[in-house]
């Protein structure tokens, strides 16, 4: 059987660059077990440029083909985007892929847009009657956006302010003191055109790996994310070697009822909000057990500190195989 040539691209522009190498070195790792799949890893540099293991300038094709700095090519046949932030979960990357007939892991572009824009994902979770947290959007960082975002922290009593087109902890601010609101909603804006203001919520962190299997959504049990003293779970915080949060890859203490309706709410998501073959999907559950859902991820950190492969794992799914799978009935199909 010939191989399957399989494009792993990784990198991007964004500020998580760093940690999408780091994925990628699991994506092909967890590959490299497939006799049947041939890899080729390109990076995009962060001034956007695609360049191959020699770090030199290569291109993709309209005609999908690969052509590398030392004047070999090859004809891919499916792509994985490893790229955690622009422009791999913005839907920029699966644009151009679809344009030019190529097969890949993950969310279509709209989807990808969709749940990596905190407000309109927002949105759509209340379209499909999901419960998530109390919030606000703002559109200009001026002194009527101050106005509004006082007034939201003198009733919540604390808020987060989030950077609307970042990656889940890109961005993203826990203001307790309000005299800090200007400096962080500055900071927000930023990294974005838009910002969304959240009321913070004293509650657990449950994450869910929603994804596709032999052709059924899977909707793992939820894992837990445990910050020291209450603290937030910040980017520096999620990806350090030397990070003080623990991860229960089965978090503890919740009832069937719990875990059974995060469960259906990923469900919901990943169907109505027309997701594909990966998500990780957040939750809080509040002291009072109310379940919200925080976020969508449609293409969750792979290093090895990160949940997503190890929730895969606690449900008995092989990465690799996992990997397989989609890689056989998405170029059969082509």
């Amino acid at each position: 059987m010939n191989a399957i040539n399989v494009l792993l691209l990784s990198g991007g522009e964004s500020a998580e660059h760093e940690v999408s190498l780091r994925s990628a070195q699991f994506i092909a790792s967890a590959l490299s077990s497939l006799p049947q799949i041939a890899v080729t890893e390109v990076v995009i540099n962060q001034q956007g440029q695609f360049t191959d293991s020699q770090g030199q300038f290569c291109e993709l094709s309209m005609d999908r083909r690969l052509t590398l700095s030392n004047g070999d090519s090859v004809e891919v046949d499916f792509a994985i985007p490893c790229i955690h932030g622009y422009p791999g979960e913005t839907g920029t990357i699966q644009s151009y892929f679809e344009m030019i007939k190529l097969p890949y892991l993950g969310c279509g572009p709209e989807a990808s847009n969709l749940c990596f824009n905190k407000i309109s994902s927002k949105m759509w979770f209340d379209a499909l009657q999901v419960p998530n947290t109390p919030s606000l959007f703002l559109t200009r960082c001026d002194e009527a956006a101050l106005a509004e975002i006082t007034q939201a922290f003198e009733q919540w009593g604390s808020v987060f302010i989030k950077a609307a087109s970042q990656g889940s902890s890109v961005g993203c601010y826990l203001v307790n003191d309000k005299a800090e609101l200007r400096h962080k909603l500055e900071l927000a804006f930023g990294y974005s055109d838009y910002v969304l203001v959240e009321q913070t919520v004293k509650a657990r962190e449950l994450e869910i790996a929603a994804y596709e299997y032999q052709g059924e959504i899977i909707a793992t049990v939820p894992s837990e994310i445990i910050c020291p003293d209450d603290t937030f779970y910040t980017y520096e915080e999620k990806y350090a070697a030397d990070s003080h949060s623990l991860t229960q890859v089965t978090a503890k203490n919740l009832s069937a009822e719990q875990v059974a309706q995060m469960q259906q709410y990923a469900k919901t998501v990943f169907r109505g909000m027309k997701l594909r073959h990966l998500s990780r999907i957040d939750f809080f559950l509040t002291d009072d057990n109310r379940i919200l859902l925080n976020e969508i991820n449609t293409f969750p950190g792979m290093t090895a500190t990160s949940m997503f492969p190890k929730m895969l794992a606690n449900h008995g799914h092989d990465f690799s195989q996992y990997l397989q799978q989609i890689i056989l009935r998405c170029t059969k199909s082509n």
